[in-house]
């Protein structure tokens, strides 16, 4: 990667219109040498979840039966796992029966950047239903979750 930010990310391949496109930038802060999928499961570990977002997190769980979610995947330690690593970028998805979900994460030492952009695309009723509440809080709790692991491996 240069020493700009760069925008571009896997998590929009094969996405050209997505119903909800979101990128986060935090600072290193000295935190570097870490690979994109070590950052993605520092950020959703379960340190980096504020209390309110483990609350979410818990009610989510209850309501997986109806919005269609893969329990299975649900009732992982890491729901959120990595599928593979390419080009500097992590990506994480979840094509389920609501919607499809996408996140890359890359960083970028040399800029001082850890970067996540996320891609939402809604199947039907139920994904948008879902993502409504999701949509508002999404930027500020992945930011809050990326600042935290960014001050944890430090």
């Amino acid at each position: 990667m240069s020493g700009r930010p760069g925008f571009a990310s896997r998590a929009l391949d094969g996405v050209p219109e997505p119903d909800f496109a979101d990128v986060q930038l935090v600072p290193l802060r000295g935190a570097t040498g870490i690979a994109p999928d070590d950052w993605v499961r520092a950020i959703f570990d379960r340190r980096s979840l504020p209390i309110a977002v483990k609350a979410l997190f818990g009610l989510r769980a209850v309501l997986v039966p109806f919005i269609g979610l893969n329990q299975a995947r649900e009732r992982a330690s890491n729901p959120f796992e990595v599928e593979d690593v390419a080009d500097g970028e992590a990506l994480v998805t979840h094509d389920e029966p609501h919607l499809l979900f996408r996140l890359g994460v890359a960083v970028d030492d040399e800029a001082g950047l850890l970067r996540a952009t996320t891609v939402v695309v809604h199947h039907n009723w139920r994904g948008r239903l879902y993502f409504v509440p999701v949509g508002v809080l999404h930027g500020p709790v992945l930011r809050s979750m990326m600042l935290r692991a960014v001050e944890r491996a430090r």
